[in-house]
């Protein structure tokens, strides 16, 4: 039933018709406001300052991905730059998620490389982080190539790694000592690349995560799954793996008393704080990862 759910949220996520009929109602319609923190940079900075004060860190991505023109590409490298200016004017403990093919990866490789040189020569000069997030597998290549020729020059990049891969532990392998965020997946992938069966995903993603760790790598670990949370706390404290060397990482609106409580016993908290007009997508695909998230979801929408 879980993965009959899953595929259903993941289809809609792709459906042009669905999501067109969605977008009508704008970020502000019932549950998506409690998970977007606006559509703009200044939304996304002051939802930051008010996460910040409660002793949590966070990264923002600007949502959008898929874009099929230089014109597009170039605007989202836009917003992504001054995202970083806006995020070092204010003074916030805040880093950058985006993806790849929001700068026009699907587009030209060299247009994509050269709105990413120009990313981090800002992040480098405010000394912030920027995370490429992992997309489908089709990405995946593309993606990990890409990083490899960014760091030659850059040491404020990383990505994720995916847990519900097959490779995942190779990849993660091959990119030692790299800053990584650790996750499940998001995606709908074929049996062919990827564990359909969650008991198989979440047992390599702790296999992933104690192997980075034990690597002596910056691990960050992003689960809202408590089981996960304390295994890995009790890991750390067993192999004597500091607390500077590794963080968690939770979605915006997501289990927020587990946030605060991660926070308040002394571990890094990150919080991933989407803006944008293009929600679409995004929402979906968190609707499609859980079970308590369609919950949550439709509670939201019948308390408006």
């Amino acid at each position: 039933m879980v993965m009959i759910t899953r595929n259903f949220f993941l289809f809609l996520s792709q459906n042009k018709f669905v999501k067109n009929r969605a977008m009508k109602w704008g970020p502000k319609f019932g549950t998506v406001r409690q998970v977007i923190a606006g559509e703009t940079i200044a939304d996304a900075v002051e939802t930051v300052k008010k996460l910040n004060e409660t002793g949590l860190s966070c990264t923002v991505d600007h949502l959008g991905e898929f874009v099929y023109s230089e014109e597009e590409a170039i605007a989202s490298a836009d917003v992504c730059v001054k995202t970083l200016e806006a995020i070092a004017e204010a003074k916030v403990d805040c880093n950058l998620s985006l993806k790849l093919t929001s700068l026009g990866l699907d587009v030209d490789r060299n247009l994509c490389r050269d709105n990413m040189l120009r990313i981090l020569e800002t992040a480098k000069k405010h000394n912030n982080f920027v995370r490429i997030d992992m997309e489908d597998f089709s990405h995946l290549d593309a993606t990990l190539d890409l990083l490899h020729e960014l760091r030659k020059s850059y040491d404020n990049v990383g990505t994720a790694i995916q847990a519900y891969l097959f490779r995942a532990e190779k990849d993660l392998r091959d990119l030692k000592g790299i800053n990584l965020r650790l996750i499940k997946g998001a995606y709908k992938e074929s049996p062919q690349v990827a564990y359909q069966k969650q008991e198989e995903v979440d047992k390599n993603y702790l296999n992933i995560i104690k192997i980075h760790l034990l690597n002596g790598s910056y691990t960050a670990i992003a689960t809202h799954d408590h089981n996960v949370i304390a295994e890995i706390q009790s890991f750390t404290k067993e192999h004597n793996i500091p607390k500077e060397q590794f963080e968690f990482q939770m979605l915006y609106g997501f289990r927020t008393e587990l946030q605060k409580e991660i926070a308040d016993d002394g571990y890094k908290m990150r919080i991933y704080v989407p803006f944008g007009e293009d929600w679409y997508g995004y929402f979906m695909r968190r609707l499609a990862e859980r079970p308590q998230n369609i919950r949550f979801a439709v509670q939201g929408l019948f308390s408006k």
